[in-house]
């Protein structure tokens, strides 16, 4: 069991370190359905391996500045309390009603990612600074008075429905993580590409940074009641998953941020459809 629980957890790291999440997605199904455990047990036990397989992949992407760190602190202090109550609605509900849950939300959140890839929109790998105006210094200097006020109404709204959003996505993230007992990895990576516009090499490192953060406070949530964790199996598949992270970060370096998305998608949709059919006993 340790043997085959120490393989699964490279596997997993692989996934999370190249795709930035994903992890969660991958380790509760393999842990309720190889290795046997319960839906409420797999999910304390997930967040525990993803959050600190996540916190080795965020340490290794120090060096190369990939981490939206501003974006990253929100949503981590926005999800606390927003995982807290996650919790108590996981301890509530039963184990079928949660892996279906699980499977909708997975499937959703591969289907907006493909479909806003499919979309074409680019994805620059840092923000364009403001072109300058052509002409005469009179000119421009007309052109910056007349449109100095729109400009600053309109830097105004936009900073107020990213923050408006940033906000939303975190609060939706931090709820999730704690009522399914991931690092929200599968979540935060749409968020960040589709609704904040994050290019995806930049989603990867911000993902594994929230992921930390939340699995923190999700974990510190369920502290006050039975755990019952079974360490011949968490311990090795820890292990294995910071090694396989590690790898999985060569991997991302490699791959260009379309080829990850597709990726991250498609696997969505396989765990997803897998825990699904599953649940309703077709499998």
């Amino acid at each position: 069991m340790m043997v085959l629980a120490a393989a699964l957890g490279l596997v997993m790291g692989l996934v999370i370190g190249a795709l930035g999440g994903g992890g969660g997605v991958l380790t509760v199904p393999l842990l309720v359905y190889v290795l046997g455990l319960t839906a409420q047990s797999a999910t304390t036990s997930s967040i525990i391996i993803v959050g600190i397989t996540a916190l080795f992949g965020t340490l290794a992407r120090l060096r190369g500045k990939l981490i939206d760190w501003r974006t990253g602190l929100i949503f981590g202090v926005l999800g606390i309390p927003a995982a807290y109550l996650g919790t108590l609605l996981n301890h509530a509900v039963e184990q079928r009603v949660l892996l279906l849950a699980f499977a909708t939300i997975t499937i959703v959140a591969a289907i907006a990612m493909l479909l806003n890839n499919r979309s074409g929109a680019p994805e620059p790998d840092i923000m364009p600074a403001d072109p300058g105006s052509p002409g005469s210094a009179s000119g421009a200097a007309t052109s910056m008075t007349s449109r100095t006020a729109a400009q600053v109404a309109t830097q105004r709204h936009q900073l107020l429905a990213t923050a408006a959003k940033v906000v939303l996505s975190g609060l939706i993230v931090g709820f999730m993580t704690g009522f399914l007992g991931v690092g929200g990895g599968f979540l935060v990576v749409p968020a960040l590409v589709i609704i904040l516009r994050v290019p995806m090499t930049y989603a990867i490192g911000t993902s594994l940074l929230i992921i930390t953060l939340n699995s923190v406070s999700s974990m510190a949530s369920r502290l006050g009641s039975p755990l019952h964790l079974d360490w011949r199996i968490v311990v090795p598949f820890t292990l294995l998953a910071v090694v396989g992270s590690l790898l999985g970060k060569r991997v991302a370096d490699k791959c260009s941020g379309d080829a990850l998305t597709k990726a991250f998608a498609v696997m969505l949709i396989l765990v997803g459809g897998y825990v699904a059919a599953q649940t309703l006993g077709v499998l």
